[in-house]
């Protein structure tokens, strides 16, 4: 089974910059983006064989979740049931006969941490609605987590130590995460590979110097780590300031 994660920052910017091509090359069982930018009725993306699932923020053009599946899910849920994390579109669940898979757009710290009280309050409550959804069957949550979690996940970690992504608070909440039996799917593969990396600035040609941060993950219940076959990170693919992440699982 081959599962892909991808922050698209505009589903229909990158629907013009490739992502139809892309979709259909990978050919994913289970496809999920983050930050479509959308409301109801914005886009019709016609994709034969895939059920499609749309989480909508309040707020226009702003945030949003879908995930397109070729395996129709037992039941769907959006958002964690808490209205003060409801309004983003951040979150779509689905359960299948053997595992919950999560899709999540993490809220941005933002700039001088305006978002860091609020963002904590959201670590420790998704960490709880995992938990639980952990006691019934595996997880596999994926998603952009919007940080960068040991120094090799970013290419200039001491001068980002207090930025948003990469602040020890944001840190400690995903080896929290990690240590109440989930894996991060990459690091188990990869632990030691360096230049890693799932998202690049705009600004001073980033991307092309390589000087990103690996922000996208896949990150499984412990008991499944058995069943992963791969991870990868598909950095070639443009249109995006993110690149997809993949899941091979047996």
């Amino acid at each position: 089974m081959k599962l892909v994660s991808w922050n698209v920052n505009g589903l229909r910017a990158c629907v013009n910059k490739g992502f139809l091509e892309y979709f259909e090359e990978v050919d994913a069982d289970i496809f999920s983006i983050q930050e479509t930018k959308l409301q109801q009725g914005q886009i019709d993306l016609e994709l034969p064989g895939y059920n499609q699932y749309w989480n909508y923020a309040k707020k226009k053009g702003y945030s949003g979740t879908a995930v397109f599946t070729k395996i129709k899910p037992l039941e769907v849920k959006y958002g964690i049931k808490m209205e003060e994390h409801d309004q983003e579109g951040r979150v779509i669940t689905l359960e299948y006969d053997e595992f919950y898979l999560v899709n999540v757009y993490t809220p941005n710290s933002q700039r001088e941490l305006a978002r860091l009280d609020y963002r904590m309050k959201w670590e420790d409550d998704f960490r709880s609605y995992l938990m639980d959804l952990d006691k019934v069957k595996p997880v596999i949550l994926c998603g952009d987590l919007n940080v960068a979690h040991k120094e090799i996940d970013l290419k200039n970690p001491k001068s980002n130590r207090r930025n948003a992504g990469f602040t020890d608070e944001e840190r400690d909440k995903l080896t929290k995460l990690l240590d109440s039996g989930f894996v991060d799917s990459f690091r188990f593969f990869y632990p030691d590979k360096e230049g890693a990396y799932t998202w690049w600035s705009y600004m001073g040609n980033a991307r092309a110097k390589n000087v990103g941060w690996r922000i996208d993950y896949f990150i499984v219940s412990d008991r499944l780590k058995g069943k992963m076959e791969d991870a990868e990170i598909h950095s070639h693919v443009m249109g995006s300031d993110h690149c997809p992440v993949v899941l091979e699982l047996i």
